[in-house]
């Protein structure tokens, strides 16, 4: 991992130095080995990986000579730019432009959500999905019903679909079915219940009028297959929860546990949650989920953190409610200010500050789930929506950022360092963008020249 935290590299030998990039270079490099050789596929999404020209590395940069051209840059391809750029040695900022107004994030809302979930919720905390029994068992026959109670795990689906689009990291249906029969059930007398009651059952955000946007499948706290039918994504799902619970009494069917094939949607009665549950999967800790979330932008699975922020913390599964947790957080804990309406920003009224971003960037450097949120962000040059920008630049390979994409709105925000053992922390919002391509050159045109200083 690469140190952006408060001590810095400077004072150590060459040699050392030397020695000690390479290695931390390496463990970034080699950091989410789980789905590194089989990366997790980005699902539908307007903030898509974008292909920027190739530049060359170009000399060293001095922070005077250079602050005109990152303006300059700044303002290329829309009129309404902000820029802020701080030295992590020294706490100096470098190089500011309108950098105190609010801008829209896009997908640099992100930031904040992910923050908030490692923050908040941990960097080990999983959901979980359980069914639990109603009745008796006796001689492998339940006599009464089963519930499969949803618990906000948006990476809950089928095999199929956890291959291919999750590098086959998740929460597996067929595992819950396997469970319940090594639980020695064999037949149930009543019927299969899905409860899906964590979150309301508003399936989109703002910008499609709280009903499922084409750029997120439909939100659930008994998601499934990321509210997509199956893992080819050719239509969403009308009733997810409902989807969950006939694929889990298919698989239930499939070894040799005999059910009804009627079922139904009902809240998990108080009493039944407080026994221990038959079979339960738990989804992977909240540091891969905030990777996958920031690395291809994923829109459906910053919802589903963000509802879940608002059950946990709140008790009510609900996008403004996980909104104002993060906004306070943001506030309180970072000094930060942020308008958050959503966690993925495809609702333009997200806005906050280059300022307030840089304020955000610094201060999570103290934070013990850092490692989790820097090793979240995409690389330059190397994955996610950064993989085929800033390539053959100073600074591929050495920032770290999160992009930002809607119609009239680009946005990167993140991490550079330099061979000298120089951190940065920068933020460019480019608003009233009119052309999308030369504003994402402008950025990793500014990108590089801060890997220069």
């Amino acid at each position: 991992m690469i140190d952006f935290r408060n001590h810095t590299l400077a004072a150590r030998s060459p040699f050392a130095l030397a020695t000690g990039l390479f290695a931390l270079l390496f463990l970034v490099l080699t950091a989410g080995s789980a789905y590194a050789a089989n990366p997790p596929l980005p699902l539908p999404n307007p903030d898509r990986a974008a292909v920027t020209p190739v530049f060359g590395a170009g000399a060293s940069a001095n922070a005077h000579a250079t602050c005109p051209a990152m303006r300059t840059a700044a303002r290329s391809g829309n009129s309404a730019p902000a820029l802020m750029v701080r030295s992590l040695n020294t706490g100096k900022v470098v190089c500011s432009l309108n950098a105190g107004a609010p801008r829209s994030l896009a997908s640099n809302t992100k930031i904040f959500t992910t923050v908030t979930a490692l923050g908040r919720l941990g960097v080990s905390s999983r959901f979980r999905t359980r069914i639990y029994t109603q009745g008796r068992i006796v001689g492998g026959v339940l006599k009464g019903d089963l519930y499969l109670r949803g618990g906000g795990d948006p990476t809950f689906g089928t095999r199929s679909f956890l291959d291919a689009y999750l590098a086959g990291v998740g929460s597996d249906v067929d595992r819950l079915a396997a469970q319940v029969r090594r639980a020695g059930i064999r037949r149930v007398t009543g019927r299969l219940y899905g409860d899906d009651t964590i979150f309301d059952r508003l399936r989109g955000v703002a910008d499609s009028g709280f009903a499922t946007s084409p750029w997120i499948g439909p939100l659930s706290g008994l998601s499934f297959n990321s509210g997509f039918t199956n893992s080819s994504l050719s239509r969403f799902s009308s009733d997810p929860g409902k989807l969950a619970t006939r694929t889990l009494a298919r698989s239930l069917r499939s070894r040799g546990v005999a059910i009804s094939q009627t079922i139904a949607m009902r809240k998990t009665p108080a009493a039944l949650r407080k026994k221990r549950p038959v079979a339960v999967v738990r989804s992977p800790d909240m540091g891969w989920m905030a990777r996958l979330t920031n690395l291809n932008s994923n829109n459906f699975f910053a919802e589903m953190l963000l509802k879940n922020i608002g059950a946990a913390i709140r008790s009510s599964g609900r996008t403004a409610s996980g909104a104002r947790i993060v906004r306070d957080y943001a506030r309180i804990r970072l000094k930060a200010k942020v308008r958050p309406l959503d966690g993925s920003g495809l609702t333009f009224g997200n806005s906050s500050s280059a300022a307030d971003l840089i304020r955000l960037l610094t201060r999570v450097r103290s934070r013990s789930y850092f490692d989790a949120f820097f090793s979240s962000l995409p690389v330059a040059g190397r994955d996610g929506t950064l993989e085929s920008r800033m390539r053959g630049s100073a600074a591929e390979g050495r920032c770290h950022a999160k992009t930002g994409t809607l119609t009239g709105v680009s946005a990167l925000s993140g991490y550079c360092y330099n061979r000298s053992g120089r951190k940065f922390a920068f933020s460019i919002l480019m608003n009233r963008v009119f052309d999308s391509n030369s504003a994402r050159a402008a950025q990793d045109r500014i990108a590089a020249i801060i890997a220069r200083l």
